[in-house]
């Protein structure tokens, strides 16, 4: 799925994103700014590596940085409520992993943690997930950018059709 496509899903649903990315240190949102008019389909970017600024921009809890280290699925949704706290976006997309080339803490290089928050019918809904990626530093930054950007139309069709 294409930047250009996603877009479209956006505009087709009246959605608003916000992203807050650690490992892919933006990527995702330099694929969507490729797409003539993505501006108005895209509220704000936080390219965020330090625990001190998850905590600072997206108040990310100290404690689940602790509790749970930097590369969780549990920062990874904290990461993307933050996004969506002070903007009017309706839906974020949060990455926070280890791309290489070394593992770090024990984490295998290409472990990435995603997490996609929609404010639904007034809910704020979180998923999450942890997937492990293949090859260099710029490749699992790339796969995983991809991945973010295709997982959030397939995660707000599933939340569409789900009854409330």
């Amino acid at each position: 799925m294409s930047a250009e496509s996603v877009l479209g899903y956006l505009r087709e649903h009246a959605l608003l994103l916000a992203t807050a990315e650690s490992c892919t240190a933006g990527m995702i949102m330099a694929l969507l700014a490729k797409v003539p008019g993505s501006g108005s389909l895209v509220e704000c970017g936080y390219v965020v590596y330090s625990p001190e600024a998850k905590q600072r921009l997206l108040h990310v809890s100290p404690d689940t940085i602790e509790r749970c280290n930097l590369t969780s699925v549990e920062v990874a949704e904290e990461m993307a409520v933050g996004a969506l706290r002070d903007s009017p976006a309706n839906v974020a997309v949060a990455t926070t992993g280890v791309c290489g080339p070394d593992d770090i803490d024990g984490i295998p290089a290409g472990t990435v943690c995603f997490a996609w928050g929609f404010l639904h019918h007034g809910a704020l809904r979180v998923s999450s997930e942890q997937r492990l990626f293949s090859g260099d530093r710029a490749s699992v930054q790339h796969q995983a950018a991809v991945y973010a950007l295709e997982q959030v139309t397939l995660r707000h069709q599933r939340l569409v059709e789900t009854p409330r």
